[in-house]
Order: C-alpha cells, then structure tokens, then sequence
C-alpha cells in the first residue's frame, strides 16, 4: 500500500531528473572540462556500492605514476565549502569517506567541496602544488563536471533492471542513464561467475562501443584496532563479536562476519551514522551485557573514522573495538586491463596538458 502511494511523488521525481539531464544533453547548462585528467567514480543507486575502495583502488593504481587527488562533498559532514583534509581531522568536519582515505594515503591530497567544479579549481590554484589527476568520489549525477573517464559501479546482489526510482526504489535516475559511462564495474561479487551470468549481465547492461565492463569482488582483511596500534594478536581472535555497523547495505558484512566470527549481537544503524550519547550509552550496555563472555566489538572501516571523535567512549570498551578493512579485486584477472587503461588515459592527458603549458609559455 505504501508502495502505491509513493508512485506520484516517483514520477515527479524522474520528471525532474529527466529534464535536468536533457538541459545537459543539449548543452543548456554548462559541463565544465578541465585540461587536467579527471575520473568520476559514482553509481546509479542510493548507497552501498562500494564507491570508497574502488576509489583506494585507483588512488593506490595512480600514485605509483603521477600526483594524484580526490575530491569529494564530504557527505554528512558538519561544515561548508572547501576543505584539505588532514590525517588529524575530525570525520565531522571532512566526512568519514575522505578521512578513511587520507588516513590510508597521507600523502595524497584529499579535499572536500560540495561545488565540484569549485573544488577542482581550488585544487589547481597553486600550480606548483596541483595534481596530475583528479579522482571525484560520488560524482555520476554531478554532471556540472565532464570527466574523462566516467566509472560507474552497480552491485551485483542489486540488480538495477529490477529497480525503480526514488523513493519507490534505489534509482537515482533512470537505468539508460548508464550510457553515461566509459566504464560499469559490477560489484560485490562471489568470488566466481559462470560464464552464462556474465553473457546474461551483458545482455542486460547491451554494452556501448565506448563502454567496458568489469567485475569486482570484495576482500575483507584481519581486524584492526579502531584506538591504538596493531599488536598481532588482532588476527587470531576467537572471542564472541558484538557488530556495529553504520553503513548503506550491511548484508554482505554481515554474511561475512557471521560466518568468519562468532557473533553474538548486532547493533545496526543508517548509513554514515553520527553517534549520539544515547547511542553510545547503548553501546556501551551491549558490551557490558556480555563482558563475562569477554567480548570484542567490530565494526566496518568506515564507521571506525566517526568513532574516533568519541572522546566519552570508556577505555575498557576502546581496547575491545577493532574495524575490518576492506578491498576490491577484479575476477578473472580483469585488473590488467582496467588498469591500462585508468593509467593510459592519465598519462595521454597528463601529457597534453604539459605540451599545452609549454606551448603557452613559448607564445607568452
């Protein structure tokens, strides 16, 4: 019944939604190109794609070759406009997203700023310091930019031929919008497909002649310490897990831990959750709940970034929360071919700009 009533206020949403991309199509409102290399990392859906570690996965593919930077809006965060994020800032201030990647690659520049293109200029203000490449993180709707390479990422345990749009569904926009992309990468899957899923997922995607299409699956590492440093015990822990999770689709954790740990209670709440005292007073009974079992809590990577600015968390329960990494790898050996052409594209266009600015300076 809900469903029902939800329909109109659907269909004026995709109303919306179509006519803003037509006034883009048609060249009514300005999609700004920058010399600059610039990847667009998004999905077509609310939430739950995996867009943070497939953007590590480039950050860590690129630095190896040029001086790369993201950019994001720094979702929930409490401040405004742009911002450099700091391995010392707070989640609240930068978003958890940009933290959890500047914490994880101190030395690449990672910034904030809800005006993409305000941001990207930001960072290509001093010339002495600006990138090779930008990465935008979440960016397939913000078409005010026109990225090079334009990735977008669909889960495969959420197929979006059996979606709808917004609030009905998960669509942020409708499905043919995908023909946006150089590149679809379906994500979170098991760690093999067979041959007739693959034939019937391009059937369904009807690839382009300029798209390609990859698969990715998740790999989950041994916990770390949310407070304080790794000691190696971490790796082998056998007691009972208390989960703590405030992420977009937490399923797939969830299937994951209950089957690697045992778990004995969950705590679960919406995505890029921001702890309130009630909530970590509740934490906080949980834990004592169990203590006889002597408990650990984990929770996600994500999640570990906004409960660091928890000061009023005790220390009896900060030496027990430890976090699970997470990374990507692309099935069947598909990451030689991403990655030539993610590091082709970058360094074709890295070296247009040069011979650009040396032909600028001759002329000046």
């Amino acid at each position: 019944m809900l469903k029902i009533l939800l329909y109109p206020f659907s269909w004026i949403y995709g109303l919306v939604v179509y006519i803003r991309n037509s006034l883009y199509d048609y060249k009514f409102l300005k999609s700004t190109e920058f010399e600059i290399p610039v990847i667009s990392i998004g999905n077509i859906t609310v939430g739950g794609t995996g867009k943070t570690p497939h953007t590590e996965y480039l950050v860590e593919l690129l630095k190896k070759h040029v001086k790369v930077a993201t950019l994001s809006r720094g979702y929930k965060r409490k401040t405004k406009g742009f911002r450099l994020v700091e391995t010392t800032s707070k989640a609240r201030e930068v978003g958890d997203e940009p933290l959890q990647i500047k914490k994880k690659f101190p030395e690449v520049t990672v910034a904030v700023d809800e005006k993409r293109v305000h941001g990207i200029n930001q960072l290509l203000k001093d010339e002495s310091k600006s990138p090779d490449a930008i990465l935008l993180d979440d960016a397939f709707q913000h078409r005010q930019v026109s990225p090079g390479i334009n990735i977008l990422l669909i889960d495969y345990n959420r197929p979006i031929d059996q979606d709808e749009l917004l609030p009905v569904g998960r669509l942020r926009e409708r499905k043919y919008q995908r023909r946006r992309a150089n590149v679809i990468i379906y994500t979170k899957c098991p760690d093999e497909i067979t041959p007739i899923t693959r034939r019937i997922i391009m059937k369904d995607v009807n690839l382009r002649p300029y798209q390609s299409l990859y698969f990715t699956t998740m790999v989950y590492g041994n916990p770390v310490p949310v407070f304080g440093e790794r000691t190696g015990e971490e790796e082998d822990l056998k007691q009972p897990v208390i989960l703590l999770s405030g992420i977009a689709n937490p399923a797939l954790w969830q299937s994951y831990m209950a089957g690697r740990y045992a778990v004995i209670d969950e705590l679960i709440f919406g995505d890029h959750h921001h702890f309130r005292p009630k909530d970590l007073k509740n934490i906080e009974a949980r834990f004592i709940r169990y203590q006889e079992q002597n408990p650990v809590i984990i929770t996600t990577e994500k999640d570990a970034m906004r409960l660091r600015d928890e000061e009023s968390i005790p220390d009896f329960i900060r030496s027990r929360m430890y976090y699970i990494p997470l990374t990507i790898k692309f099935l069947d050996h598909e990451g030689k071919s991403f990655d030539k052409t993610i590091v082709g594209y970058v360094k074709d266009n890295r070296s247009n700009r040069e011979l650009h600015k040396r032909t600028n300076t001759r002329r000046s």
